[in-house]
């Protein structure tokens, strides 16, 4: 890849996310949530990052406006790659796999513990990112389903207590009520 950053303008945001890259590599968690006007080149980020994370396993979710009343749609497309290997989710504790399954269709359930479906997450995110680092990069967060973003926050407010080398979510964002940094 060129050395140098091929986003014109962009010269301050790219080396934060050079450096977010870098400290992923380094073992270290991040989260961080891109906030702007729609247009002003936040996916272009996104990409940007993606782009860089050569050597980390990626994996990507956009919110989607009509999706919004699916719940767990969002957490679904952004943990999905995930499930390449089944064992990932066996090795969960049974009430968080019994609920990520619930959550992602893969059994029935009468209802859903969230708190459970989050820890999950967190715990599936976490035995990938033991394997190889892990970026997790989430598009029109405003447009993720509300179980998702609640998900999603919960895992990323738990970084700093997981010194496991991802970077979860790196969303975009309009408005966002998640407590990560942002610029």
């Amino acid at each position: 890849m060129a050395t140098d950053i091929p986003l014109k303008g962009r010269r301050w945001e790219c080396e934060q996310l050079d450096g977010l890259v870098t400290a992923v590599w380094a073992g270290l968690s991040r989260a961080l949530v891109l906030r702007g006007e729609p247009g002003v080149g936040k996916t272009a980020l996104l990409d940007y990052v993606a782009q860089r994370a050569s050597g980390c396993r990626v994996t990507r979710a956009a919110g989607v406006q009509s999706e919004m009343e699916l719940v767990y749609a969002g957490l679904h497309q952004l943990c999905a790659p995930l499930l390449d290997r089944l064992d990932r989710l066996d090795r969960l504790p049974g009430p968080q796999r019994d609920g990520l399954r619930a959550a992602f269709g893969m059994r029935g359930a009468a209802s859903l513990d969230r708190f459970l479906v989050g820890l999950a997450a967190l715990n599936l995110l976490s035995a990938a990112a033991e394997e190889r680092p892990l970026v997790c990069l989430v598009d029109d967060a405003q447009w993720l389903d509300r179980a998702s973003a609640q998900v999603l926050a919960f895992v990323a407010r738990r970084l700093s207590r997981r010194p496991l080398p991802w970077c979860s979510p790196c969303a975009t964002a309009a408005r966002s009520s998640t407590s990560c940094p942002s610029w």
